[in-house]
């Protein structure tokens, strides 16, 4: 039994040297070239570190539409590019890897103004497709602080004016209705068993909604945010449940 014991104790200590032997080479290896490039994720998060006033930022554009477009690697922001795009508008970004030149300000904080936007073409190089060096966040960008402005418009009946009329403005959850040609046609609002209640008709989308609401693409209803305008005649309601006319200027999940 001695013997086993003693056998066993060599076996188990033989195995921890030699475990320790390797876990010290790994060290060294380490050790030996602590300069190692980093991965893109790792560079895109140091590159992307935004401070206040002018950065640089790199990654991949995930959704863009208009004037606006954001890059996966930098959650939380949306980048303006308020001027013209070679290519189009923003949507000619899309997939693709660039760099670009920003400015953050911390009274917009959820957007970035870019004041130049390179497409990368190889490992180093990269081709100028948008330059605007006095950048500024467009003025139909919706910031996040106005949310409370917009209160939820419960329509309650479709002749019942008070219900929306003198409130400027408001937020309601439906599902946004698009005719042949693509575009806006009026919000539905329906009740808690899918059956529409009323419409209300969209006379414009800024950009920004309309961009907001190409990010929401897998949702089937979502809270428009909107101007109020003109009412509906009364007499015209009953057709189609249109009660009033509005600007959406926002698109979001809440």
């Amino acid at each position: 039994m001695i013997r086993k014991s003693s056998s066993k104790f060599i076996l188990g200590v033989g195995v921890l040297s030699v475990l320790l032997v390797l876990t010290s080479c790994v060290a060294c290896k380490k050790a030996e070239n602590p300069a190692a490039k980093p991965g893109e994720a790792e560079k895109a998060k140091e590159v992307n570190a935004i401070k206040e006033g002018a950065n640089e930022v790199i990654g991949t554009v995930k959704s863009a539409l208009g004037k606006y477009f954001y890059l996966g690697q930098l959650p939380g922001f949306d980048i303006a590019a308020d001027g013209a795009i070679e290519g189009g508008d923003a949507a000619a970004l899309l997939g693709k890897d660039i760099r670009a030149k920003v400015v953050f300000n911390r009274e917009k904080p959820s957007f970035l103004a870019a004041q130049s936007i390179e497409l990368k073409q190889g490992e180093n190089q990269y081709k100028s497709v948008f330059s605007k060096p006095d950048a500024a966040v467009p003025a139909d960008a919706f910031l996040q602080k106005d949310r409370p402005d917009f209160a939820e418009i419960k329509i309650t009946n479709i002749a019942k004016s008070a219900d929306w009329e003198g409130k400027g403005k408001g937020k309601a959850s439906g599902k946004l209705i698009v005719g042949a040609d693509g575009k806006p046609v009026a919000i539905s609002i329906l009740d808690e068993k899918g059956k529409e209640t009323a419409r209300i008709i969209v006379d414009a989308m800024t950009d920004y909604a309309a961009y907001s609401l190409k990010k929401l693409r897998l949702f089937d209803t979502e809270w428009f945010y909107f101007n109020i305008k003109d009412s509906v005649d009364p007499k015209l309601r009953a057709k189609a449940k249109e009660v009033f006319h509005a600007e959406i200027v926002f698109v979001g999940l809440y």
